[in-house]
């Protein structure tokens, strides 16, 4: 197959995308969607496989240029790779599998009241996707995460902003991705990747993009999310905007097991230096318990780092000073104003009284990014059901009690604010599997319907058909009578393997 060269989809240098590379990109993956969505699912796997090998030939590569530009020390960066590789070999068995078309076929009853006719849907791409970049994962949710893989699985050809944090390991991936995707035979165009603020703003409004997946703050994603709906067609926009992820810990679990609790969220909220969405930015306590002390000297033994980019670093400490000056919080452990010439943070504590955060939820709740959590001190269930009430969605919630405690009702309260709720545990750490669900209702994400992290991420990128009537010949494979792919359908409301 005769392939798009690399530098006309793929930057090869550091610099701003110009408007004409931003549509050259776009128009690349335009012309490229019919012979990506025509590709049989093994072809597509088989493309995913391929980036996944050659990214991991080239980890140490990799891993010394994100090293470089992100700070992050090379054991979790090596780790990072892995689980990148690991997605898109997912998502390879994903459509291997089938399932993910949802294909149904309900046939035609004429003596039905009123008749009904033949009726076959399923799931089909959407077309280009244009993917965000994060800067907390260089990998994972980078040029080759799980946003790309999912929207390269179903058929969606994928043009990639990259992050300003890591640029050179944003051209030096898509190199890569782009050439094994080339040796692998995928079409021309696939894949692209922009670069720069203004070049990301101009693929949302491109026309040839169909839809969005994006992670980062609140204030971009809104505001390219608005970008999204403005257009002449809107398109859906997918996005992480960010999580305060609540903790509950219920008074016979603060009794029970306060050091081992306060350990837990010590390693849990400077990880990553707090630069993680799962952080636990808020946990409710109960009041008099001891926790605060406790926390403080589990928290001490960590030195906290260095961040991301300067300006994450600089926005840290004006978080923590708001949630004192303005909000009423108390500083149990470390220093509010802390000085970031180096770019680096120290891990901080902070508390405050229920009936506080009820009367200042617009500011004690929203979400510090870096290694800080703010601990609620709750009198009674009616306080902490009213900070819980007050707590906009969260990627996560989790709940620490004793086995012998009723927490069914806590429990609901919870599902009802995050995507994920823990019992036990804690929430930084996202596995990727089939079952993963990594979103929630708004701030969290613009969609709390889908997930992007799992095997259910691909839904996003897809619409589905229903073909009434339709002869064989030009059905989709999968809705054939003689179920040529041997996937799982819905028939007549019957799960079944089986030809019809």
């Amino acid at each position: 197959m005769t392939t798009l060269p690399t530098e006309a989809v793929i930057p090869t240098s550091v610099e701003d995308s110009s408007p004409g590379q931003v549509a050259a990109a776009a128009d690349a993956a335009r012309r490229a969607f019919g012979a990506t969505a025509s590709a049989s699912d093994a072809e597509r796997a088989l493309w995913l496989e391929a980036v996944a090998d050659a990214l991991d030939a080239a980890r140490d590569d990799l891993v010394a240029i994100a090293s470089r530009e992100s700070h992050l020390p090379a054991a979790r960066l090596t780790g990072e790779v892995a689980r990148t590789t690991g997605q898109l070999r997912l998502f390879a068995a994903v459509v291997r599998d089938g399932a993910y078309l949802e294909a149904v076929i309900d046939r035609a009853k004429p003596e039905a009241t009123p008749p009904q006719p033949d009726l076959r849907r399923i799931l089909r791409p959407l077309g280009p996707v244009a993917v965000f970049s994060a800067s907390n994962f260089p990998f994972a949710f980078s040029v080759a995460g799980g946003d790309t893989a999912s929207a390269l699985a179903v058929g969606c050809p994928v043009v990639v902003k990259g992050h300003s944090g890591h640029p050179e390991l944003s051209v030096r991936t898509a190199q890569i991705v782009a050439d094994a995707l080339a040796r692998a035979g995928a079409p021309e165009g696939i894949f692209g990747l922009v670069l720069g603020r203004e070049a990301g703003q101009a693929l949302v409004q491109a026309p040839a993009i169909k839809a969005v997946g994006f992670t980062g703050s609140l204030a971009g994603g809104r505001a390219l999310f608005d970008l999204a709906s403005a257009r002449p067609e809107p398109i859906p926009f997918y996005g992480e905007l960010g999580s305060i992820n609540p903790v509950v810990i219920t008074p016979a679990a603060a009794a029970a097991r306060a050091v081992e609790l306060a350990a837990g969220l010590a390693a849990s909220f400077t990880l990553g230096v707090g630069q993680f969405c799962t952080k636990p930015g808020v946990v409710l306590i109960p009041a008099s318990s001891g926790f605060e002390s406790a926390l403080a000297a589990e928290a001490s033994a960590h030195d906290g780092g260095r961040m991301l980019t300067s300006r994450i670093a600089e926005a840290f400490p004006e978080g923590v000073q708001r949630l004192v000056a303005e909000g009423g919080a108390s500083v149990v452990l470390g220093e509010a104003a802390q000085e970031t010439n180096d770019g680096s943070a120290k891990p901080v504590v902070l508390a405050v009284d229920a009936a506080r955060v009820i009367e200042r939820p617009d500011v004690l709740l929203e979400e510090c990014f870096g290694p800080a959590t703010l601990l609620v001190r709750y009198r009674d269930s009616a306080e902490r059901d009213a900070v819980l009430d007050a707590i906009g969605g969260s990627l996560t919630a989790t709940l620490h009690a004793e086995p012998e405690e009723d927490i069914a009702a806590l429990a609901d309260r919870l599902a009802g604010r995050a995507g994920r709720v823990l019992f036990g545990g804690w929430p930084t750490g996202v596995a990727v599997t089939w079952s993963q669900h990594h979103g929630g209702p708004w701030p969290a994400t613009t969609s709390a319907l889908h997930t992007s992290v799992g095997a259910t991420a691909v839904r996003r990128f897809q619409r589905p058909v229903t073909f009434q009537d339709a002869p064989q010949a030009v059905l989709p494979a999968a809705l054939r009578d003689e179920n040529p792919l041997g996937i799982l359908r819905r028939v007549d409301g019957t799960l079944t393997r089986e030809a019809v």
